[in-house]
């Protein structure tokens, strides 16, 4: 079993809450589908970089309600995953066109209670603060929680992690225990 690094995706790796205006569907920021607006933040690849060579896996975990509420669907949400992959990718592996992304996985929740979309109108396991998604990664990928650690940029996102199992001192939010990610690396390599 390996350790793991959970990742928000907005606001943790790449940049969403300050986007133009004609980055959002439906004028609702927050529910990033353009791939073509998808920007790490300042250190955010270093970070990155830094965490997997220390031996960690790294695995996106982000909900995506704005597929729910209806200002994009499931191939957009992806497309931006793909965007952030792409980024975040490593040196090319032999063979045409073949590379490989410093994220191990992204998992995604399209589901919000208030959503407009009858098929994922309603509460999930997966959705923050539950911990589905970190479950779901450690049954995948042989993960141990107890080893691991998560950052994130909201309140749900530690309370995820922490229902997950992973001990609160390992639950990083940005701008309360780290002000980034290169910050938040650097204390999780440090400890």
């Amino acid at each position: 079993m390996r350790p793991a690094v959970f990742l928000d995706r907005d606001d943790t790796l790449i940049r969403n809450a300050d986007l133009p205006e004609q980055a959002w569907r439906g004028g609702t920021p927050g529910d990033l589908f353009d791939p073509r607006c998808v920007g790490l933040l300042p250190g955010s690849r270093e970070a990155c970089r830094r965490l997997a060579a220390g031996g960690y896996t790294l695995v996106v975990f982000t909900s995506q309600g704005g597929v729910a509420r209806g200002g994009g669907t499931l191939r957009d949400a992806e497309r931006v995953n793909d965007a952030v992959r792409a980024l975040l990718a490593v040196d090319a592996e032999p063979g045409p066109g073949f590379t490989r992304s410093m994220i191990a996985a992204f998992y995604a929740v399209p589901f919000h209670p208030g959503g407009s979309e009858p098929r994922f109108a309603r509460e999930h396991p997966w959705r923050k603060p539950a911990p589905g998604m970190l479950l779901a990664a450690r049954d995948e990928l042989g993960l141990d929680l107890a080893q691991s650690w998560a950052v994130g940029d909201m309140a749900r996102d530690v309370e995820a992690a922490t229902a997950a199992g992973i001990d609160p001192s390992r639950c990083l939010l940005l701008g309360r225990d780290a002000p980034d990610l290169p910050t938040a690396a650097a204390r999780i390599l440090g400890a």
